[in-house]
């Protein structure tokens, strides 16, 4: 790391409410095969940006489910302060497949997840109801 890098890197809170949980799920999706990123931009837009994960019961068993975590808490703080933009609050829905990747491509799968999250969708063409011949 650089120090242009360490200059641009900013802080991450925890997410903790639920509330807050759940406003983040009605907000923007990047999916991967290792986990969802969803993302929402919270009500003060120069508060330090919030993060949180989900990894759920059907994952994994407890052993499994702490070993997720363990490597997203670690692939968050190497990719997540470069990333993550301030009022904004991420959570990370932690797959199963998580747990045997490659540490590599978590970290490349997060960096393209928040990537994907802060670019603006292009609209979808209309489809035509064309009938099939």
């Amino acid at each position: 790391m650089d120090r242009a890098d360490q200059r641009r890197a900013i802080p991450i809170a925890r997410l903790t409410r639920r509330p807050d949980f759940l406003a983040a799920a009605k907000g923007r999706r990047a999916q991967t095969a290792l986990f969802a990123l969803q993302a929402n931009s919270s009500a003060e837009a120069e508060a330090a940006p919030r993060l949180g994960m989900t990894i759920t019961r059907k994952t994994g068993c407890a052993v499994e489910r702490n070993r997720m975590r363990r490597r997203l808490r670690e692939a968050v703080r190497r990719v997540a302060p470069f990333h993550a933009r301030p009022g904004h609050d991420y959570v990370i829905v932690a797959r199963r497949p998580l747990l045997d990747a490659a540490f590599d491509a978590i970290l490349t799968d997060l960096a393209s997840a928040f990537r994907r999250v802060h670019t603006p969708s292009s609209p979808k063409p209309a489809r035509s109801r064309a009938p099939a011949s």
